[in-house]
């Protein structure tokens, strides 16, 4: 129990990433048109399973694939770009991620 705890924890420090703004942006779309995944994924011609896993940030769509989502949310690609925008302003500062240094060889 107490590693799930530290997993979680560890979870929670991290910055969120990307792909994971845009799917919580794309799901709040969706849900708020009270659309269900299946029409969404019918109408976008995309896989219920592969919308499933881009709303939760597991996969990051191609740029064709995000305009169809968009399509079929009704909504344009510009808005969509703007929310995900305004959440990442809206989170920690840019973060920096540790470089190595080189060793001479």
């Amino acid at each position: 129990m107490g590693r799930v705890v530290g997993m979680i924890a560890a979870e929670a420090d991290r910055p969120q990433l990307m792909r994971e703004l845009l799917g919580e942006s794309l799901r709040e779309l969706r849900n708020a048109d009270r659309r269900t995944l299946r029409e969404v994924s019918s109408s976008a011609r995309v896989s219920l399973g592969y919308l499933s896993e881009i709303e939760r940030g597991q996969k990051e769509p191609s740029s064709e694939l995000l305009n169809a989502i968009c399509g079929a949310l009704g909504v344009p690609l510009s808005l969509v770009l703007r929310r995900v925008s305004d959440k990442y302003d809206d989170r920690d500062p840019v973060v920096h991620l540790p470089v190595r240094s080189r060793v001479a060889a």
